[in-house]
């Protein structure tokens, strides 16, 4: 899979690699976490499917207009990364994108009740950005 993100995503992963080279032992591990969930999903052969969850990707139940799926990492003490991302129906088999990330370790699962409300307009905005682009192309 081709990953592709909206630029707060990016935004969020450079300060992740700022803090880290900074000494931020916590900021490295967090990025480590997010660079390894990264590659799991460009690892993916194809979309997946709500029958096939794994225990690192499943579907986000609170979703609304969109499919949405969260992508983890087996627990670690303090630490939860999760990077929500949607599957274009159009493209699935090529592109992935991570709409937004967060550390669930201080909220817990009140992370997911959002994720509806954020992801919807996240993935509209997506949209126009791939639509503006292949204008100018």
């Amino acid at each position: 899979m081709i990953i592709d993100a909206p630029a707060e995503f990016w935004d969020w992963v450079e300060r992740l690699e700022r803090e880290a080279s900074g000494g931020n032992d916590k900021a490295v591990e967090k990025l480590d976490l997010v660079q390894a969930l990264l590659e799991e999903l460009e690892e993916l052969e194809e979309a997946p499917s709500k029958g096939n969850e794994t225990a690192t990707l499943k579907w986000v139940r609170q979703s609304k207009r969109y499919l949405v799926w969260r992508v983890s990492h087996p627990y670690r003490v303090g630490v939860a990364i999760r990077l929500i991302c949607w599957f274009p129906p159009t493209d699935a088999n090529t592109v992935v994108v991570a709409l937004f990330a967060g550390d669930k370790a201080r909220i817990g699962d009140v992370f997911y009740n959002g994720v509806g409300d954020r992801s919807d307009p996240l993935i509209d905005q997506w949209k126009r950005e791939v639509r503006r682009s292949n204008r100018h192309e």
